[in-house]
């Protein structure tokens, strides 16, 4: 009976190693490297109302290599301002990042008139591929 259970602590054991290595050394795979965000129609005129609810999150954080590139779309029908591009209606405005960092932007969008960009380094090694999914894993737990 002791070995029946010594054997089956050990097969578990091995499983979690392999599966720990795994999350280790397997690269994260990623579907689009694109952070899509959208300006709502009717933007304008809510900032003209004074409505000040905010369409966009005020600080948006990307990962090198994952999500990397922030994808703006205007679907209000004025054209509206991100740094130093204009958006017109229907358009979308491409920004992909390759250095971490902190960037300030001037948006119209924001009721404060500034978007935060924090691009992180991406889980490119084995510990931080391993600390990335745990973090994830954990989040997704946690939303459950």
């Amino acid at each position: 009976m002791k070995l029946a259970r010594s054997k089956a602590l050990g097969v578990a054991l091995v499983a979690i190693g392999g599966v720990t290595l795994a999350a280790a050394l397997v690269p994260v795979p990623v579907e689009s490297r694109d952070a899509l965000f959208e300006i709502p129609s009717g933007t304008w005129e809510m900032r003209r109302a004074g409505v000040d609810a905010e369409v966009l999150p005020s600080e948006i954080r990307l990962v090198l290599g994952l999500r990397d590139v922030l994808v703006l779309r205007n679907l209000d029908s004025v054209p509206q301002i991100f740094g130093p591009t204009l958006i017109m209606p229907g358009q979308s405005f491409r920004l992909p990042f390759n250095v971490a960092s902190e960037y300030q932007f001037e948006c119209t969008a924001h009721t404060s008139g500034q978007m935060k960009v924090i691009v992180a380094e991406g889980p490119n090694t084995p510990w931080s591929r391993l600390r990335y999914r745990a973090e994830h894993f954990a989040a997704h737990i946690v939303s459950l």
